[in-house]
């Protein structure tokens, strides 16, 4: 496996990667961060490498001041990278835009691992072999997660069925009010209910990550307490 720079500086790093715009990136790089936290992972940064700034968006009105943020740039990706493990941080998560190309394949070249959503339909599929292009060719490992699905719907079922021949398939995270209304105020889904199916998602899929990692000898330290 070509190894991203991260997992070199006990930083480890997993990219969203998708070239379908609409799949829910912003949506889950905000979760999993937060979840990652919640979980006692970390710290955790998350990098913004969409010029649409959406995920800055979500940051700039958010009340906590962590996860900790950074705009990036296809220039600038590597040495903020560095930066971030020298900080400490034991986890990044990076959002990529759906182009141009060049952008996503600087942060698939420096992850560990990546995580690429789909919603479940035609479109998305379709683009699977342009998002595949451009990250098998540099070995690095990734996770399918069906997002937005519709539960008990049959095309979920034939999405599930689909990806999972491609590779290692997450829990499904299904459409849920939460997820949308909670980013409208910079918080996730976990932050504005105490229990709820939104949240139990979240963490069946944070775990999944956490185990792909373990699986890959990929250490994600435990935040130390103030």
């Amino acid at each position: 496996m070509n190894s991203g720079i991260g997992a070199l500086r006990g930083n480890v790093v997993i990219a969203l990667v998708s070239t379908k715009g609409g799949v829910g990136k912003t949506t889950l790089s905000g979760h999993i961060a937060v979840e990652a936290e919640r979980r006692g992972v970390g710290p955790v940064a998350l990098i913004d490498m969409d010029r649409q700034g959406s995920l800055s968006h979500w940051w700039n009105a958010r009340e906590r001041s962590t996860p900790f943020f950074v705009e990036s740039t296809h220039s600038r990706i590597g040495s903020d990278l560095v930066r971030l493990g020298e900080m400490g941080f034991g986890l990044t998560i990076i959002d990529t835009p759906p182009a141009p190309y060049n952008i996503i394949e600087a942060a698939v070249e420096l992850s560990d691992l990546i995580v690429m959503p789909l919603r479940a339909g035609p479109h998305d599929m379709r683009t699977l072999p342009a998002t595949l292009s451009i990250v098998e060719p540099l070995g690095k490992p990734v996770v399918f997660v069906l997002n937005g699905a519709t539960v008990g719907a049959r095309i979920t079922n034939e999405a599930v069925s689909l990806l999972s021949q491609y590779g290692p398939l997450a829990p499904v995270i299904h459409q849920r009010v939460d997820y949308a209304a909670s980013m409208i105020d910079g918080r996730t889904a976990m932050e504005i209910k105490s229990a709820s199916p939104a949240i139990d998602e979240m963490s069946a899929l944070w775990a999944y990550v956490q185990r792909r990692c373990g699986q890959m000898k990929m250490s994600l330290p435990h935040q130390v307490p103030a």
